[in-house]
């Protein structure tokens, strides 16, 4: 099983500062997440449903049959 160790990785400790800053910039870089944005989507609205009756009342109406 692999161990610190064994990863090959430099030490913080055995960096110097400009090393180190630069190794923990690369690393928080890293994690950086890109946020995607999203657009608004209007809300689609349902018609309104007829009934039987009242369809047979508009053809009536219209002169359909």
């Amino acid at each position: 099983m692999a161990n610190l160790d064994s990863l090959d990785y430099k030490s913080i400790l055995d960096m110097d500062n400009d090393e180190g800053i630069e190794t923990l910039r690369q690393i928080r870089l890293s994690r950086r997440v890109v946020k995607k944005t999203t657009t608004h989507k209007p809300k689609v609205t349902k018609a309104p449903s007829v009934s039987a009756n009242e369809a047979a009342e508009l053809l009536k109406i219209l002169g359909g049959e």
